[in-house]
């Protein structure tokens, strides 16, 4: 919590700020998702966004059908393929998300201190006296003094096209509300957010779970983002649907917070799920304006010390029309990475804005400067203490490596891993060198076939900070002797020095096992 110590206590050059970037093979150590949609599901857009930085495509089925998104999942494997950069796959659920339904698509003009009426009676034509919404409980759900927000999809907050509603009466299944501001609502899609109040819908909804079944079941989803997560239970619920899945069950869960409600169970929710998705844009509406930052820092510090990937949304909203970010956006992106964000998330960024690569390349490059300045002195003594003691063998081993790699300056850490967890471990201390996380595949059998694992762990190391996979040989395994072992790390060197992230004369800190075991160790490279 205390982020200002997060900064380097070394005064830093002012003119040392002007130097330029030195362009490096890993944009940053904090991971890019980037959202694939209309302006971004083209080959050669994807491709230069992979280039640019993006190492998890999300697909959001908010809006599009299955169809749409498989032809833009193609596209990405072409790019992958071409590249030569991997990619993860999130599937973003749609949850218990409120929406106005206008069919005919046409404008719909909103006058302040006007009324409006939200009726269940989806066969109403939306128009500025009434909008048809697809949940028939709002009228028992709010009372007279509720706030409702209606915005486009995916809004940036920089739009006329959101506007706020005050609840004046209810009058059987309608919701007689005054309207706020004058707005305009364009296009097809709005979402509906009631200001900390409870939803009485399935957090994994039917029309999500045939999605994830005819969708994200074939296509082997690396992530599965639960969208309003509310409490311990929806993970609990999501992760046995998904263990019927055959191979979905290898899919980590990351619950998404956006109301009130998730954020008072946060605690629970953090301890079930894999991963956590603070979602801003909803919490921004469902919390006053001046608790969103003590949320974002609490709940990133909570995931750090958990070592579970935190991934912080709605960083560059102008950019969706702007070639440029604002001061405020250029400083929160910071601000993401020195709280201990993973991973940032762009939405109607890469979705719909004008400038995808753009966005993806200048989140990236911040990235990189505040991670320059990230205190990991502070940070890896932190997370030392509130482990305690005794830690466990694994965590042991791994907050070593980072320790020894940081005295002796090392280029890089090659950690061999077969389940993917001893990596995410040592990138729990935040090292201030790329981890290379050679992925170990193991064979196994359902007793109708045989099957290497090893694709899933080495995707989802994409949303870790600092963790770069690389899949290796299923002929050499994890645990083995020294002689097979030596093979394998020299490919692992030989990838890094291709890369340019080992250089002759580097020394480069080993974790692996031997035979029962865990050794890590530090080697000096010759010519």
């Amino acid at each position: 919590m205390h982020s200002t110590n997060l900064l380097l206590e070394e005064p830093i050059r002012m003119a040392s700020i002007l130097e330029p970037s030195k362009p490096s093979f890993f944009p940053a150590m904090t991971k890019i998702v980037g959202t694939l949609g209309p302006k971004s599901r083209s080959v050669d857009t994807i491709s230069s966004c992979l280039k640019a930085g993006m190492s998890v495509a999300r697909f959001d089925f908010s809006w599009g059908d299955a169809e749409y998104h498989q032809q833009t999942l193609e596209n990405l494997k072409l790019a992958i393929k071409s590249t030569k950069k991997l990619c993860a796959v999130m599937l973003d659920t749609v949850g218990p998300e409120l929406q106005v339904v206008n069919k005919s698509e046409a404008s719909i003009s909103l006058e302040e201190n006007g009324t409006v009426i939200l009726t269940p009676d989806q066969g109403q034509e939306a128009s500025s006296e009434v909008l048809p919404i697809n949940f028939a409980g709002l009228a028992k759900a709010v009372k007279p003094g509720a706030t409702i927000f209606v915005g486009q999809y995916l809004f940036t907050g920089s739009e006329t096209t959101s506007v706020w509603l005050e609840v004046s009466q209810i009058k059987g299944d309608d919701v007689i509300c005054v309207i706020k501001n004058t707005a305009t609502l364009a296009g097809s899609l709005f979402t509906l957010h009631c200001s900390q109040i409870h939803i009485d819908l399935p957090t994994l909804s039917d029309e999500d779970k045939e999605v994830i079944r005819k969708w994200g079941a074939p296509n082997k989803i690396d992530f599965l983002s639960l969208s309003y997560t509310r409490h311990v239970e929806d993970v609990r619920q999501a992760r046995e649907f998904l263990s019927k899945l055959g191979d979905l069950s290898q899919t980590q869960i990351f619950a998404k917070i956006e109301n009130v409600e998730g954020l008072n169970n946060f605690d629970e929710i953090l301890q079930e799920a894999d991963g956590i998705i603070l979602s801003r844009g909803n919490l921004g509406i469902d919390l006053p304006p001046e608790k969103v930052f003590l949320f974002q820092k609490s709940a990133l510090h909570k995931c750090n010390m958990a070592g579970k990937p935190a991934v912080v949304t709605r960083v560059v909203d102008s950019m969706t029309d702007n070639l440029r970010p604002t001061r405020a956006e250029a400083t929160d992106v910071a601000n993401a990475v020195l709280d201990g964000s993973d991973a940032i998330l762009l939405g109607a960024e890469t979705l719909r804005g004008l400038y995808p690569v753009e966005t993806i390349s200048i989140v990236g490059k911040i990235c990189a400067e505040a991670e320059k300045v990230f205190n990991q002195d502070l940070y890896f003594k932190r997370t030392v203490k509130h482990v305690g003691e005794p830690m466990t063998h694994l965590e042991s081993i791994a907050s070593s490596a980072v320790r020894a790699a940081i005295k002796v300056k090392a280029s890089v850490i090659i950690c061999f891993t077969s389940s993917g967890r001893a990596a995410r471990l040592i990138a729990k201390y935040r090292p201030t060198m790329p981890v290379l996380s050679v992925v170990i595949p193991r064979l196994k059998t359902n007793q109708l076939r045989w099957s290497f694992t090893g694709a899933f762990e080495a995707r989802q190391s994409l949303i870790v900070r600092g963790l770069f996979p690389m899949l290796a040989d299923p002929r050499h395994p994890a645990e083995s002797t020294s002689a097979t072992n030596e093979s394998v790390l020299k490919v692992a060197l030989d990838h890094g020095k291709a890369s340019g992230v080992i250089k002759s004369h580097d020394r480069v800190v080993v974790c692996q096992k031997v035979g029962d075991s865990s050794v890590v160790k530090i080697i000096e490279l010759d010519d």
